[in-house]
């Protein structure tokens, strides 16, 4: 008995000097999360510098060309999902894969309903293979709650804006996939970042020229120094969010 309760002793104050292990921030979605085609750069790659690093890691599995449909069909949210663990945060953005119709075409192949409903549509794949396809707000609400079923915090962020302009202004997502990731982040709970905002207001001030210096290729994919100010902007919308436990990670001074 004496044994035992020397090996117990020594168990538990050996326990008391482990660290628990450290909180991973995890980020899915697009190429503007994550972009390997230099010199065009996600802003997931230039998170880690606002990040107090030595807390907490940052793990960016977006993969270009992807929508909430195939992030999930081609197996990619099965890894995220196996990787979580309670303590864990998950930053979810899609927007920009999501627009075709959804088909077997290679075209359609990305394509979601619209809106947040459970509206559904069947497929056969040319092998047999069937697919139910939803809604973008319901590819969302798997995130979510297969994220929090697992212990971690979700958040959802609105799609990066497109250098397009109307009148003077940038064209945001506010009639789409922005209101809808508001609506379903709303419905669901969690944290909403309305990058499309915070960076389109950013934009608006900047001017036509001065954002155009950011876009190297195309209207959508941002250089490493749009990928900075992006990446600022969910920073901006962490940081309003004043009880989200996110933000005691965040660095005193950007490294």
């Amino acid at each position: 008995m004496k044994n035992l309760l020397a090996l117990l002793a020594l168990f538990c104050a050996l326990t008391a000097f482990l660290k628990p292990p450290k909180p991973t921030l995890y980020l899915i979605g697009d190429s503007t999360v994550r972009n390997t085609n230099a010199p065009q750069a996600g802003w997931g790659s230039q998170l880690a510098s606002y990040f107090d690093t030595t807390k907490i890691s940052i793990n960016n599995s977006a993969m270009a060309g992807r929508s909430t449909r195939t992030f999930i069909s081609e197996g990619r949210w099965e890894k995220v999902h196996n990787a979580l663990k309670p303590g864990d945060f998950l930053i979810m953005q899609f927007g920009h894969n999501e627009g075709s119709a959804p088909d077997t075409t290679k075209a359609g192949r990305r394509g979601v309903l619209k809106g947040t409903g459970e509206e559904t549509k069947d497929l056969v794949w040319p092998d047999g293979r069937q697919e139910t396809v939803h809604t973008y707000g319901w590819y969302l609400r798997k995130f979510i709650k297969e994220a929090k079923a697992k212990g971690a915090t979700p958040l959802v962020a609105s799609m990066i804006p497109r250098n397009e302009w109307k009148e003077g202004k940038v064209i945001r997502a506010t009639n789409d996939y922005g209101k809808w990731a508001a609506e379903v982040a709303k419905q669901e709970g969690v944290t909403f970042i309305d990058l499309n905002s915070i960076t389109a207001d950013k934009y608006d001030k900047l001017g036509p020229d001065e954002v155009k210096k950011f876009f190297p290729g195309d209207h959508t994919h941002t250089n490493e120094a749009g990928a900075h100010l992006n990446a600022e902007s969910v920073v901006d919308g962490i940081k309003a969010t004043k009880n989200l436990p996110l933000n005691k990670f965040l660095a005193k001074k950007r490294s």
